[in-house]
C-alpha cells in the first residue's frame, strides 16, 4: 500500500509542478514524459492489486479515487509534454488583433497618451469572458500567459518646414503604425542590434532604424563614461532603397530630433508588451485529479487509524 500511494503522490507531484513552475525545457523532454507515463500505470496495475486486496467498500473508494486521480493527472501532464507547443512570445503593434492557434485572439491597444497607464492586452475567446493580461501571471486553461515589456521605437517624421509626414510600414503587421517593433536585428560594430524600417510616402523616402541600448549609445558616440540615454539611428534611402549621397544618416538620442535626408526625424524609445505564452497541463484536470489524490489518501488513512 505504501509503494501505492507513494507513487501516486510522486505522479501529482511531477505534474503539478509543471503549473508551478512553468515553462521549463526539462518539461517536454523525452524521459520525463515516459518517466510520468510509467509511474502512472503503476499506480493503475498496484491500484487494482490493493483494490482486490481490501474488503471494506470505503477503502475501495478511496483506492479507486487515488488511482484515478493520479492517472489522470499523469495522462494531463505527459499530454502537455508530448503535445503542447513550446513557449512562445507573441508581438503585436498597437491597435493589432494577433491570433494565436489553440488559444484565441490577443487585442493589443493603441497606445495611449498617459504613459504611466498600463498598457493591457486582452484575450478574446469563445464563450469565455475577455481576460486582461498583465505583468502577473494569467491562466487560459492549458496555458499560462504574461505581458513581458520590450522596447520599441514611436517614430515621429516631418519636413523641413515642420509639417509632418504619414508613415507607413508596407512590410508590417499594421500599414499605418508608427511604432516600430524592431524584432530584426543586425550586427554594427560587434554589436547585435534591433532594426526596423519605415516608409514616407509623400518625401519618397524608406527609412532604417537601428536601436541601441543606453550602453550601446556610449558606445557609438565614443563616451564611455557618459549616462546617456538610448538612441535610434536613422538611415535615409531613396524610395528604390538606394542610399542618399548625402546627410542620409543621424543618431536621435533621447528622442531628439534630427535631419537627414531632407526629413526631420525623431525616435521615441518607449516600452510596449509582448505576451509570453506558456503551456500547461490541462489545470482543470490536474486539479480534480489532485483532489481525488488527496481525497483518498486521508479516506485511507482515517480508516487506517480507526482499525
Amino acid at each position: 500500500m505504501i509503494w501505492f500511494l507513494s507513487t501516486a503522490l510522486v505522479v501529482t507531484a511531477g505534474v503539478v509542478v509543471e503549473i508551478w513552475l512553468p515553462g521549463r525545457p526539462v518539461y517536454h523532454v523525452g524521459w520525463y514524459n515516459v518517466a510520468l507515463a510509467g509511474l502512472a500505470i503503476v499506480v493503475v496495475v498496484n491500484g487494482r492489486r490493493q483494490w482486490k486486496a481490501v474488503r471494506s467498500s470505503g477503502s475501495r473508494l478511496a483506492i479507486l479515487a487515488v488511482a484515478f486521480g493520479a492517472a489522470a493527472t499523469g495522462v494531463a501532464g505527459v499530454a502537455s509534454g508530448l503535445f503542447a507547443p513550446d513557449n512562445r512570445d507573441v508581438v503585436g503593434a498597437p491597435g493589432e488583433r494577433v491570433l494565436v492557434e489553440e488559444l484565441g485572439t490577443l487585442a493589443f491597444p493603441l497606445a495611449g497618451e498617459d504613459r504611466t497607464a498600463p498598457v493591457v492586452v486582452m484575450l478574446e475567446r469563445t464563450l469565455h469572458a475577455p481576460l486582461e493580461i498583465g505583468a502577473r501571471a494569467r491562466n487560459a486553461g492549458s496555458f499560462i500567459l504574461r505581458a513581458v515589456p520590450r522596447d520599441v521605437v514611436e517614430v515621429e517624421v516631418r519636413d523641413l518646414l515642420g509639417n509632418r509626414l504619414t508613415v507607413t510600414q508596407p512590410s508590417g503587421s499594421v500599414f499605418l503604425s508608427p511604432v516600430l517593433l524592431m524584432q530584426a536585428r543586425q550586427t554594427i560594430a560587434g554589436m547585435n542590434l534591433p532594426f526596423d524600417s519605415f516608409n514616407v510616402p509623400a518625401a519618397r523616402r524608406v527609412v532604417k532604424a537601428i536601436l541601441f541600448t543606453p550602453a550601446e549609445a556610449a558606445v557609438v558616440l565614443h563616451d564611455p563614461s557618459a549616462f546617456g540615454q538610448a538612441a535610434v539611428l536613422f538611415a535615409v534611402d531613396d524610395e528604390s532603397d538606394r542610399p542618399l549621397p548625402h546627410h542620409a544618416i543621424a543618431l536621435s538620442e533621447g528622442g531628439a530630433a534630427v535631419h537627414a535626408g531632407g526629413l526631420r526625424l525623431r525616435g521615441k524609445v518607449t516600452s510596449y508588451p509582448e505576451i509570453e505564452v506558456i503551456a500547461i497541463p490541462n489545470i482543470a484536470v490536474v486539479t480534480i485529479g489532485t483532489l481525488l489524490v488527496l481525497g483518498g489518501l486521508v479516506g485511507l488513512g482515517v480508516r487506517w487509524r480507526d482499525s
